[in-house]
């Protein structure tokens, strides 16, 4: 497995390129804008794009998610459905960000214990809600490795100010599913620096073991 971390959007979103190295086959993972640069990037890459996946339905995360599939002709996978509202509001949140987004419907709703291929990679999928109600978490196990949205950033957590935020269930979600996936899993955070769930655990100001 290899990943590329490519910001998009005003709001510098990690979108994240994933790839199989040995069939080249790829996924894009919440590419929320800038769509020339990420179909630039996988083409360096020199890899085919064969789906896009999905984390929560704010616009900086799938803005174009539904653009980017309709155009090349490929499936879209995720979030989990309770983001169904989110991703119906995007024509709406768009023009309120200034930025492009459009709705979608995705192939495929995902939901907790799912799991999604990219060529021979399998990665689980983990509902993790409190930063919106659909959120879900790709991890691949053997990379010791997961892409985690809006869930868990390096110092810091999803806002919970949203619609159907709420902390308590975010908090329920990191301890009860992202922790237990090891403190040696690297972690690739909606925007900002990678981390570990280890390193959260010792440090993270909301989240941390010494805090809960």
């Amino acid at each position: 497995m290899r990943v590329a971390i490519l910001p998009v959007t005003a709001l510098e979103q990690n979108c994240s390129l994933i790839w199989c190295t040995k069939t080249r086959k790829a996924a894009l993972v919440d590419p929320g804008g800038d769509l020339d640069k990420l179909k630039a990037a996988v083409e360096k890459a020199g890899v085919t794009l064969e789906k896009v996946l999905v984390t929560h339905g704010h616009l900086d995360h799938c803005g174009l998610a539904g653009e980017l599939a309709k155009e090349i002709g490929i499936p879209l996978e995720g979030p989990q459905e309770e983001d169904r509202f989110w991703i119906a509001q995007l024509d709406e949140d768009g023009p309120r960000w200034g930025m492009e987004a459009h709705s979608f419907e995705p192939d495929r709703w995902l939901e907790n214990g799912d799991t999604v291929t990219v060529g021979e990679l399998e990665l689980d999928v983990y509902h993790c809600p409190g930063h919106t109600p659909g959120h879900v978490v790709f991890h691949h196990a053997p990379s010791k490795f997961a892409i985690v949205g809006d869930v868990l950033f390096k110092g810091s957590v999803g806002r919970t100010d949203f619609p159907r935020g709420d902390f308590a269930t975010l908090a329920e979600s990191i301890t009860g599913r992202l922790w237990p996936l090891g403190n040696d899993t690297t972690f690739v955070p909606g925007h900002g620096p990678i981390s570990t769930f280890g390193d959260e655990r010792r440090t993270n100001p909301f989240v941390g073991d010494a805090v809960l």
